[in-house]
């Protein structure tokens, strides 16, 4: 159990990750309105970016470009471009998904005149 909190306290973006993505989650469960909803969504998603973000730095470390194909390739001298792959479809797909969003919640409320989602369901019975 000391070996963990150690470990929590070396990296603090770790923990920083963790605690954003439950304040979105939170968010998301406990609030009806649904432009909130949508405000937790965008925080799960900004915690997930950042964890990958938090994970691809590597001090020391060079981009995976190889200029020399004589001498040997070690993995340990070149960052890993997959985690700022992953980093910028996540930002793609996120922007998608919450503009998407945003125009189904303007849809609902155009036609309901609310965006809580008690009164919604309360209309649709």
């Amino acid at each position: 159990m000391v070996d963990a909190l150690a470990a929590v306290f070396e990296r603090p973006n770790f923990l920083t990750f963790v605690i954003i993505f439950l304040w979105g989650f939170y968010i998301m469960v406990t609030r009806y309105n649904l432009v909130k909803k949508l405000v937790g969504m965008y925080l799960v998603q900004t915690s997930v970016i950042f964890f990958l973000v938090s994970i691809s730095a590597k001090k020391g470390a060079t981009v995976p470009i190889l200029l020399s194909t004589t001498d040997p390739v070690k993995a340990i001298d070149y960052v890993n471009p997959l985690p700022h792959v992953m980093t910028l479809t996540a930002i793609v797909v996120g922007v998608a998904t919450l503009g998407v969003a945003l125009a189904l919640c303007s849809a609902i409320y155009r036609t309901y005149g609310s965006l809580d989602e008690e009164e919604i369901l309360k209309k649709l019975e």
